[in-house]
């Protein structure tokens, strides 16, 4: 029984510690990048209009993740960016490649956001 509890507790440790890692990534990404910022705000703005639209419970959840995937995208973005700074402060065609790819992620997250809204609103 002593076992089984121990385990519990070092279970309950390991999730704490992900969510604090977790808490400890918003706080970084939102200190540091304004881009990230405004995508929240612009978050903020939209979520509660998922509720006011007349829309299927499937059109709201397709408007719920093309939400949040633009955060997702931001944050590969961000992470993509640190990484390579990280490496080499140096100007290099594939750190330029990789970066760029890491905007592109934004870019087609925000065309997946438009897109979606604009077929939900006008259908």
């Amino acid at each position: 029984m002593l076992n089984f509890f121990n385990s519990l507790f070092k279970e309950a440790k390991r999730i704490r510690n992900a969510f604090s890692y977790s808490f400890d990534g918003l706080k970084a990404i939102f200190s540091s990048e304004a881009a990230f910022r405004d995508e929240v705000y612009l978050c903020i703005l939209l979520f509660p209009c998922i509720f006011l639209v007349d829309c299927t419970s499937i059109e709201r959840l397709l408007l719920f993740f093309s939400i949040f995937f633009v955060l997702f995208a931001e944050i590969v973005n961000t992470m993509t960016e640190v990484t390579i700074d990280r490496i080499s402060s140096e100007k290099h065609p594939l750190s330029k490649k990789a970066k760029d790819m890491g905007s592109l992620i934004v870019l087609l997250s925000f065309l997946n956001l438009l897109l979606t809204w604009g077929t939900v609103l006008l259908s």
